[in-house]
């Protein structure tokens, strides 16, 4: 076991494996595996399914394998698959020579259904969809047999070989397991192995195949062909695990995996369930999958969050056995304290108001100097232009206000921060009675030097008019506004639930320079307002477009609806 390991708070799957090491099951070994099906992007449900499997197997000096369980190409496409590779990998996680696909395996996977038959343990059925429904019975009555349960293994060996063939109508036949249609549990109800597929392309095996098997079967299968030791999944498939086992038990595999259930990750004011999230995208009720309110790894990855603060949230939450709800806050303090040690500081105008200082000499450039990061040194300093007109936010001004209000006011002082004291003489309107600007007198033995006699408590932020760089600003919020949006029973339709302020744009802000070559990947502090990244997908040196990664502090606290 790895050093890091023995630091960590240990949990039930960690007991299970130190058990089967103890006793030298697996020989020892220890395999995890994520096995994504490639049917839509990653969420962050899916994130702590990778740490906790890739974690699992650094722990213990062990295999974690990815695998595509691409069994249903219908729904299945290419760029699912390469998104899906680029999210592990941000993760901070590798899987070269440990890259798999079910597709790959399916000739094996045929042939183990060829041994079902043969055994007498599968059967070719032609009940139609509803037929199987009606036989299926309920949770509390038995199903009944199918009429073709009986058919002799050279019927079924020649049917299923005419399936692969193509010979069938989608839909016409099924290959099924002959378990027990009055078993308690339904999954052992006589479960589909393959069905009937010929007019899809599938990503990697293109029309090779006319017939495809199921999750259920396949994803067992492979775990054992690829020598999984512990079969990791979400608390939704115990129920499935009678027939992982029997599959295994009854084909008699070299390897049989251990499938081991945790809770899923269900995070408040979000959803994470990727058909829920299909929709969204699919109703274009958000910007596709790589929206930066979206709670999949792409678009978190896009919104600025920090691999090392997902994985840190991953952590903290723990891995339990009993289903529950983590709330956002406990996310976004991990995003926070992150950003908080590692993003440097830069100053930006989102609602800009024009300052003219008019004792500063027309047409100077004075370069001042700007720590990156205020508690970290190490992260040096900047230049950052100083001119006679400037732009502050509109909210740092009023007329008139109380000693409440630390910034500026009409014939009062402030200090603009890593620079002079100004005091505000007069202020410009125009036709309608709208500020348009001020006009100010600075103070040139302020820098760096609190003034002589007198106490000037407000600081707020600038940037020079003349070099400062327009940007559109996307001012990013929780995508939702109830805390359960999917399980709310008063609304027919979890998008009632989505939040009509998630997304602001404001077109006029002004950025200063240094970021003018913002790398997507960077998140920046913009001083006073919150914790920003240019768009990885939008923003341009032509056109800069921030995207707001978290605000500086829970805007969310004490609320349950906003």
């Amino acid at each position: 076991m790895s050093e890091a390991a023995d630091t960590k708070p240990r949990h039930f799957i960690q007991h299970i494996i130190d058990a089967d090491i103890a006793s030298n099951k697996h020989g020892g070994r220890v395999q995890t595996r994520f096995p994504p099906e490639p049917n839509g992007y990653l969420h962050i449900g899916h994130a702590k399914s990778i740490c906790l499997n890739f974690g699992l197997a650094l722990d213990y000096d062990g295999i974690c394998t990815l695998r595509f369980d691409d069994t249903n190409p219908q729904k299945e496409e290419a760029e699912f698959v390469e998104a899906i590779k680029e999210d592990v990998r941000w993760l901070g996680f590798e899987f070269e020579g440990h890259l798999h696909y079910a597709s790959s395996y399916f000739e094996q996977l045929y042939d183990y259904a060829v041994q079902l038959i043969e055994q007498g343990d599968a059967y070719v059925c032609d009940l139609s969809a509803d037929e199987t429904r009606e036989y299926r019975g309920t949770l509390t009555a038995p199903g009944k047999n199918s009429p073709h349960r009986n058919r002799s293994v050279a019927e079924n060996l020649d049917l299923l070989k005419r399936m692969r063939e193509g010979e069938f109508e989608d839909g016409s036949r099924v290959l099924r397991a002959k378990i027990d249609m009055a078993s308690p549990n339904i999954n052992l109800r006589d479960p589909a192995i393959y069905r009937i597929r010929r007019d899809v392309v599938h990503h990697q095996t293109g029309d090779a195949w006319s017939i495809y098997p199921m999750y259920d079967y396949a994803h067992c299968v492979s775990d054992a062909i690829e020598g999984v030791t512990h079969s990791v999944c979400t608390l939704e498939f115990e129920d499935h695990r009678p027939l992982y086992d029997w599959f295994l038990d009854t084909l008699k595999t070299e390897h049989h995996p251990q499938q081991i259930e945790f809770s899923r990750l269900n995070l408040q004011y979000a959803i994470t369930s990727k058909r829920k999230l299909t929709k969204l995208v699919d109703a274009q009720l958000v910007d596709g999958w790589t929206d930066p309110r979206m709670p999949t790894i792409s678009g978190m990855r896009r919104r600025g969050y920090p691999a090392a603060a997902l994985r840190e949230f991953c952590s903290r939450i723990g891995v339990t056995k009993s289903a529950n709800s983590v709330e956002m806050d406990i996310l976004e303090s991990c995003i926070r304290e992150n950003l908080n040690d590692n993003a440097p500081r830069v100053m930006a105008v989102l609602d800009p108001l024009k300052v003219v200082l008019t004792n500063y000499p027309a047409g100077e450039t004075e370069q001042l100097t700007a720590p990156n990061h205020p508690q970290n040194e190490a992260m040096g300093t900047r230049s950052v232009p100083f001119t006679q007109t400037l732009y502050i936010d509109k909210a740092d001004f009023k007329e008139e206000a109380n000693n409440k209000f630390k910034r500026l006011v009409k014939d009062k002082e402030v200090r603009l921060r890593n620079a002079y004291v100004i005091r505000c003489d007069e202020v410009i309107k125009d036709e309608q009675g709208e500020i348009v600007a001020l006009h100010c007198s600075y103070d040139p033995a302020t820098l760096g030097a609190n003034p002589e006699g007198r106490k000037v408590k407000g600081v707020i932020h600038w940037v020079s008019a003349e070099h400062g760089i327009p940007a559109e600003v996307r001012l990013f919020d929780r995508l939702f506004n109830h805390p359960h949006p999917d399980t709310d029973k008063e609304i027919e339709d979890f998008t009632d639930h989505l939040n009509p302020d998630s997304l602001v744009t404001l077109t006029n802000s002004i950025v200063e320079p240094s970021v003018l070559n913002a790398e997507g990947s960077k998140v920046y502090q913009f001083e006073r307002e919150g914790y920003f990244c240019a768009d990885s997908e939008l923003s341009t040196a032509d056109k800069l477009v921030f995207n707001r990664t978290i605000t500086l502090r829970d805007t969310w606290a004490n609320v349950g609806q906003k």
